[in-house]
């Protein structure tokens, strides 16, 4: 398994991701912060999801360290008809996770800090994966399933479920909601498919910090 450098210089990961994503046809520039996206949610008030503050406020003081960029949500819009791919090819949304805790994570190969941080998905999902919680990471490559593929098993990636969307649409949706600034993208999602909160840009979600987060993000009768 590649050593991750999460010291890797800002300035480059803006240049190899901003030119990758024009060489890919997609808009992706790395960005670590930002304003929150939450202000425009689409599809009025049926995105809303009612009654989430509480959740939402619960997590902040475990954000922090590794996980610092993670924003709480300030409109707990629904992401339940979210579509991509599920490993088998079968159609499927945010929906057909009902009663789970998600990090999904919209990535691709061209995508420098992307392809830093999968083996840390993977770690994060073997550790801390059940039927309560996920790791859901979306690769939205265009064309076929093999390179995103070949890359993953290249690297050792074992744990993490193959999601995929080749047209890309995930993320064109996300941008419209402006929870999308560039990728990577990772959204947290409750059991209701409703959003906690979000970030833009890689973080090391291998360790304790990301594990807290996870941990506060479950329904308290979760082991």
């Amino acid at each position: 398994m590649p050593k991750m450098n999460w010291n890797f210089p800002a300035f480059r990961l803006v240049a190899l991701a901003a030119v990758a994503g024009l060489l890919a046809g997609v808009t992706a520039v790395y960005v670590m912060g930002g304003a929150d996206g939450n202000t425009s949610v689409a599809g009025g008030e049926e995105s809303v999801c009612p009654a989430k503050a509480e959740k939402i406020a619960a997590l902040e003081p475990a954000i922090g360290g590794a996980v610092a960029a993670m924003m709480p949500a300030e409109t707990p819009q629904s992401l339940e008809d979210l579509a991509f791919s599920g490993p088998d090819g079968t159609a499927m949304t945010i929906a057909d996770f009902a009663g789970k805790t998600l990090l999904v994570n919209l990535w691709a190969t061209w995508c420098a800090p992307c392809r830093e941080e999968m083996p840390a998905l993977d770690i994060l999902q073997r550790e801390m994966g059940s039927e309560r919680f996920e790791v859901v990471a979306v690769n939205i490559d265009r064309g076929s399933d093999d390179k995103p593929g070949a890359f993953l098993q290249e690297i050792g990636v074992e744990s993490l479920a193959r999601y995929r969307d080749s047209s890309t649409e995930i993320f064109n949706t996300m941008k419209t909601r402006g929870l999308a600034l560039g990728l990577p993208v990772t959204l947290l999602v409750d059991g209701e498919g409703c959003l906690l909160a979000h970030m833009n840009g890689p973080a090391d979600w291998s360790g304790e910090d990301a594990q807290e987060l996870i941990r506060a993000a479950l329904p308290a009768n979760s082991s």
